[in-house]
């Protein structure tokens, strides 16, 4: 039996995406390529892995077997991979990450910052996406890392927690008045565009007690938000962490009964791509 590690990636990649056409784009060769290394495979261990179809693949059972320890044997072999980078310091590199704005200010800047200090040959490029345009590039292979609005299930890609995050409403003038949802929803609401994880988010809890949510502002940025509150333009849903040099002084947290629910923001990358040495060490520095 003669089979190679390449003939294995080929197949994992290929059972992975079940479509030796995408596997060929991944893995930057031609199609016919894969269909011949997977052909040869199924010769050498003289069995069917696929079945072929007009529309893609699908594994055969002796296909499924392989392909989960195929799997697991390219992640040990990846993780050695990582570990031996890990071992000698980052003399170049590169590390693209992609966060929202208040992310980035809040949160970002000091890792940045470290990292920076402590690996200045690596090149570092930040992109400002909202969470789902983040999932995108992260699926496309186009960062490294995504910093996101948790909680997300898919599969292909892995998620680790970084800190808590709470929604609050706040308005320009301290206030002991306690506020129902149908009482908010009627207020001159500032909201985030629809198309951020945040404001969905809101919408699904407000659905929840059957209110939709008209808003009467809709912006791109957190910090607008506070500032048109600071404008006495009307009550807004923003992240208190993310606005503590605006509370208590320029616009005050009303008090919401029951409070929304704590959310969290963490970190994402594409499962089935290994980990580069800069984005190991910048998962590191978050980590202490």
């Amino acid at each position: 039996m003669n089979i190679k590690l390449e003939q294995y990636k080929i197949f994992n990649e290929a059972a992975t995406t079940l479509s030796f056409s995408e596997a060929a784009r991944n893995l930057f060769i031609t199609q016919s390529a894969v269909s011949q290394a997977i052909s040869l495979l199924e010769k050498e261990l003289q069995t069917q892995l696929f079945v072929r179809m007009r529309k893609g693949v699908t594994l055969t059972k002796e296909g499924e077997l392989l392909y989960q320890n195929i799997n697991q044997a390219l992640n040990l072999i990846t993780n050695a991979e990582n570990q031996l980078s890990n071992l000698s310091e980052l003399q170049e590199g590169e590390l693209v990450l992609a966060a929202g704005d208040s992310v980035s200010e809040f949160f970002l800047t000091p890792y940045l910052s470290k990292f920076h200090d402590l690996y200045p040959n690596v090149t570092i490029k930040v992109v400002n996406r909202t969470s789902i345009e983040i999932y995108e590039l992260l699926k496309n292979g186009q960062v490294d890392l995504g910093f996101v609005n948790l909680p997300i299930h898919d599969d292909s890609l892995s998620f680790n927690e970084c800190f808590l995050i709470h929604d609050i409403f706040v308005g320009k003038n301290p206030t002991d008045k306690i506020y129902t949802y149908k009482e908010l929803s009627k207020l001159p609401l500032i909201l985030l565009e629809e198309s951020s994880n945040s404001r969905n988010f809101l919408n699904k809890q407000f659905a929840k007690n059957g209110i939709k949510l008209n808003p009467q502002m809709e912006l791109g940025a957190h910090s607008l938000l506070l500032e048109c509150v600071k404008e006495r333009l009307g009550v807004a849903c923003v992240i208190k962490e993310f606005s503590s040099r605006y509370l208590n002084t320029e616009v005050f947290e009303l008090n919401v009964q029951p409070p929304l629910p704590t959310r969290s923001i963490g970190y994402a990358y594409l499962t089935r791509k290994s980990l580069s040495a800069p984005s190991i060490k910048f998962i590191e520095l978050i980590k202490q």
